[in-house]
C-alpha cells in the first residue's frame, strides 16, 4: 500500500481562532441588521443579483434580501413568497452565528452539519433544481419565481 502524503497543517492560535469568531459574528449580526432596518426595495446600495440583471434568470438565491427583511419583520409567508428556502438559510445562517459566538466565547463551537459534506452536496443538488424549475414559465412552476 502506498503511504498517504502528510500535509503539513496549519497552525493557528487559540486567540487567532476567537478574534476571527468575533469578527466572523459580528459582520454577520451588522449585515443582518442592516437588512432589517432597510427596505431592499428602495434601497441602491445593497447589490442586486448579476444573473437576474443580465439574463432576467433568478438564481436560487434570488429574494433571500427581501426574505429576510420580511422574515425580520416576522412576516413568514412574504419571505417563503420571495424566496422558499429563506427559512432553511436561516436556520443555517443562525447556527453559524451561534457556533461562532460560542467559539469566540468559550474556544469551542457547535457541531458544524451545514458544513457536512452530505448535507452541501443534497443541498447543492435541490437549490440547482429550485433554480432550474422557478425560470420555467409554466403554472404552478411560476409561483416560485421571485
Amino acid at each position: 500500500m502506498i503511504e498517504e502524503a502528510k500535509i503539513p497543517a496549519i497552525d493557528i492560535s487559540p486567540t487567532t481562532t476567537r478574534v476571527s469568531a468575533a469578527v466572523g459574528a459580528a459582520l454577520l449580526a451588522g449585515g443582518s441588521t442592516v437588512v432589517a432596518a432597510v427596505e431592499p426595495t428602495k434601497a441602491t446600495f445593497l447589490p442586486v443579483c448579476p444573473l437576474f440583471a443580465f439574463t432576467g434568470l433568478a438564481c436560487p438565491g434570488c429574494g433571500l434580501t427581501r426574505g429576510f427583511h420580511a422574515l425580520f419583520h416576522g412576516d413568514i409567508i412574504t419571505a417563503i413568497d420571495f424566496n422558499i428556502f429563506t427559512p432553511f438559510w436561516a436556520i443555517i445562517l443562525g447556527w453559524v452565528f451561534a457556533s461562532l459566538v460560542l467559539l469566540a466565547f468559550r474556544g469551542r463551537g457547535l457541531n458544524m452539519w451545514p458544513t457536512n459534506p452530505r448535507f452541501m452536496y443534497a443541498f447543492m443538488v435541490v437549490l440547482v433544481v429550485f433554480g432550474v424549475l422557478r425560470n420555467i414559465p409554466a403554472w404552478p412552476l411560476t409561483i416560485l419565481f421571485p
